[in-house]
């Protein structure tokens, strides 16, 4: 998913990088108004996990790569905000410290790994949990699904930055059946893991899993009066 230099245009990554500017300035302004500070460290943990799953990729075409987003694992813990601020720093720190993606196409990464894999996938996280049960269950069962869609949203995304001011090296189609199928497969892959991390804190610190404020709450049963007859 990461793109190199090159690959699109000046003008479009321009605009991508303006986008990406303005949203990243709006989830650092919600954070601070949202963010709990007991989240805090939870903040750290993702994005240190989000670091080494997206260090495993796959080639794809032309310089582009697949892998892992946790995007949507990182909305779902601490929330879409933060973690979308969480996975713009590990493309930050991929880009100056790894050269992973080009200087040029940072605002393109950051739009489509850390803006569409954290927002658009907790928006597509939040459609889904509302018709399931408010259970932990259905908590896990909503991240699974939005994990598994979110790298097809954002190689979506990345084929029409391609459409609209890709270098030609590869027709348009090629590129979108390559990162399509590419991205669905590692979708799979995302939806277990994701699933497997959220039920796992969910089992031991539910109250910090941003997902699951809604869950509702088991019923409490209440001892029952008995009541001495007099004589």
């Amino acid at each position: 998913m990461h793109i190199p230099d090159g690959l699109v245009d000046g003008g479009t990554s321009l605009a991508a990088g303006a986008i990406s500017t303005g949203c990243v300035a709006l989830c650092l302004q919600r954070t601070k108004q949202t963010l709990e500070e007991r989240q805090v460290p939870l903040v750290g943990l993702t994005a240190a996990f989000v670091f080494a799953a997206q260090m495993v990729n796959f080639p794809v075409a032309h310089g582009t790569s697949g892998h892992l987003l946790g995007g949507v694992l990182a909305a779902v813990l601490v929330g879409p905000w933060a973690g979308a601020l969480a996975v713009t720093i590990v493309i930050l720190v991929q880009c100056f410290l790894f050269a992973d993606g080009g200087l040029s196409a940072l605002g393109l990464n950051i739009l489509n790994m850390a803006l569409v894999g954290a927002l658009a996938g907790y928006a597509l996280f939040a459609a889904v949990r509302v018709v399931l049960p408010r259970s932990r269950t259905g908590v896990v069962i909503a991240s699974a699904v939005a994990a598994g869609l979110a790298p097809v949203m954002a190689s979506l995304a990345f084929v029409v930055e391609y459409a609209i001011g890709g270098n030609g090296a590869s027709p348009v189609k090629a590129v979108a059946m390559a990162m399509l199928g590419v991205h669905a497969l590692i979708g799979l892959g995302e939806a277990a893991i994701t699933a497997m991390t959220v039920s796992a804190v969910l089992a031991t610190r539910a109250d910090l899993v941003h997902g699951g404020r809604f869950i509702r709450p088991p019923a409490t049963s209440h001892p029952s009066i008995e009541i001495a007859a007099v004589p």
